[in-house]
């Protein structure tokens, strides 16, 4: 299960990207070799020809990119076991701070 995050190129054209429904608002699953559609509807602002800095652009790369939200815990217990005290060792150094 994981969620993905978008990226638009150039970056400033992002100012004029409007996503209106996309697969990445909500968490997907994908099974080894399923395939499945990700429909994603979006438009980009008309203003955006107003813009001096992009009249050169003539192409707009939409990118994700997917990560993980949740872990396959019998698999991290096989690593565990084979790592030993090594996984305690880090996690022992890891500080959380609260940021004001």
């Amino acid at each position: 299960t994981g969620v993905a995050t978008y990226n638009v190129h150039p970056p400033k054209v992002g100012l004029y990207f409007n996503k209106i429904q996309c697969f990445c608002f909500e968490e997907q699953r994908l099974l080894p070799g399923e395939t499945v559609d990700m429909p994603v509807f979006f438009f980009i602002d008309p203003e955006i020809m107003e813009d001096p800095q992009l009249r050169h652009v003539n192409n707009v790369t939409l990118s994700y990119t997917f990560f993980q939200t949740d872990m396959d815990y019998d698999d991290d217990e096989e690593d565990d076991e084979e790592d030993g005290e090594e996984e305690d060792e880090e996690r022992e150094g890891v500080v959380m701070q609260k940021v004001a």
